[in-house]
């Protein structure tokens, strides 16, 4: 049978013709080589947590735990504070520049994403004693050691490993701080349209999410 196969070889080998067929074959193979690498599907958020937003005293501990970790604590706090006392989101805080801060009349030109409102918003003695240190030269408010700005996917890791530095109870995530300013400001009973412009929202009903949470609307439902 050696001898068989031997021979058989040769004469595949001396035929150009046989070598093409097999060569025609290789490249019209139609099985699947593709390998699935399809990443796992995200849960929904409530999945994650009980809610998407924080609590004033959750952000107060955010804000201490920044204060305390690593060279850049300062500058850390200052930014979760912007962005909760102002709602921003994290490309508005990190495109901030000096240009829209305005720490002696104590203002802030709030330039919007996705399309929002722009508006003027006061700044107050926390955010004015947060922001006077962070003064380095640069265009930008918030900069890296490299004095280059910061990057939205900077702002989303120091927020997320903040808050397991404050021992929140669930993973928290940068828009949270601008769902907190909603809710903060709706339980404190300020009416919609102002909320939204602060917020700069165009629709009314992207602010009445916030208004739909605050309890104070139900205050006078039980009489004990």
């Amino acid at each position: 049978m050696t001898s068989v196969r031997f021979f058989t070889e040769l004469r595949t080998l001396a035929n150009p013709q046989s070598l093409q067929r097999k060569a025609n074959s290789a490249m019209t193979d139609t099985s699947s080589t593709i390998v699935n690498r399809t990443l796992p599907q995200r849960l929904p958020n409530a999945a994650y947590r009980v809610r998407e937003y924080l609590t004033e005293k959750e952000v107060e501990r955010l804000i201490e735990a920044a204060r305390k970790r690593g060279r850049n604590g300062q500058r850390d706090a200052a930014a979760i504070l912007l962005a909760y006392r102002h709602g921003l989101r994290a490309a508005e805080l990190c495109s901030l520049r000096w240009a829209q801060v305005d720490l002696r009349n104590g203002r802030l030109h709030v330039n919007r994403a996705k399309g929002g409102i722009e508006s003027v918003h006061p700044l107050h003695g926390p955010e004015l004693r947060a922001l006077r240190p962070l003064q380095q030269g640069s265009p930008y408010v918030f900069v890296t050691e490299a004095g280059t700005p910061v990057t939205t996917s900077w702002f989303l890791r120091m927020i997320q490993r903040t808050g397991k530095a404050a021992k929140l109870p669930f993973p928290i995530h940068p828009h949270m701080l601008r769902h907190s300013t909603g809710y903060k400001l709706a339980n404190q009973g300020e009416d919609t349209r102002s909320l939204a412009h602060y917020l700069g929202h165009r629709n009314l009903q992207s602010t009445a999410r916030y208004t739909a949470l605050a309890p104070d609307r139900f205050a006078k439902f039980w009489r004990d």
